[in-house]
């Protein structure tokens, strides 16, 4: 049954009504793949709902939360218009539909949160609220300078960035290995920061996000989290 698109943004996101019309006169909501317009109405079983590029998630009985390591050639959503592989091929045998909290470019792989509990992946995706992520980086320029400038106050999209933690690994006059931690997940980030200071991200790996590890999780498998787990990232 079909409901009006600002009363499932209301209780998806915890928001009220007013602000929900408010997102989709701004153009922010896109439904089914194609910019949201007021009056529209939606399937809240099956519509496919985005805020900002970052999917709602439905309301489930049982919550469920597991982590992927997101292979590259995988789009972070649960489906597709340009018919390329979604992380939904992959978590088909969770038994339960999951959506992914935040994303991960085509060309970027790791550690992806997935769950149906909408409350919790609506607030994580929340500008508002930042957890650490620290991917491994590879990347081709001056390394040593390239390293130095990434040090030092950057700014994307008019926002003065935090300095994030950088850890050498491998550094050359053509590139550099590195783990780099950050703490906005702004879209892109790590591509952008590292094209800011004069350098090109060849594989880009997210290794752990807030109190979350990949581990030895192989590419393309996934596990459920344990109890700690969801304990950390429900804390605020």
């Amino acid at each position: 049954m079909e409901e009006r698109l600002q009363k499932i943004l209301s209780s998806r996101l915890g928001i009220s009504r007013r602000a929900a019309e408010k997102l989709i006169a701004d153009g922010r909501v896109e439904l089914n793949g194609s910019t949201a317009v007021l009056g529209d109405s939606a399937d809240p079983e099956t519509a496919e709902i985005t805020v900002d590029g970052a999917e709602t998630v439905h309301e489930e009985d049982e919550k469920v939360y597991i982590m992927l390591n997101k292979p590259v050639g995988y789009v972070t959503t649960m489906s597709d218009e340009k018919g390329r592989r979604t992380v939904r091929d992959l978590v088909s045998g969770v038994g339960t539909r999951v959506y992914p909290v935040g994303r991960l470019d085509l060309n970027s792989e790791g550690l992806l949160i997935m769950t149906n509990d909408g409350e919790l992946a609506n607030r994580l995706m929340h500008p508002s609220f930042e957890k650490e992520k620290t991917y491994k980086v590879w990347a081709r320029g001056d390394g040593e300078q390239g390293l130095r400038r990434l040090s030092e106050p950057m700014e994307l999209d008019g926002i003065l960035l935090r300095r994030p933690r950088i850890r050498p690994l491998e550094v050359k006059e053509t590139g550099a290995v590195f783990e780099m931690t950050i703490h906005e997940g702004r879209n892109r980030q790590v591509r952008r920061m590292c094209e800011i200071a004069g350098m090109r991200v060849t594989r880009l790996v997210r290794t752990r996000e807030g109190g979350l590890s990949l581990g030895g999780l192989k590419k393309g498998e996934w596990r459920f989290l344990t109890e700690d787990e969801v304990r950390s990232l429900q804390a605020k």
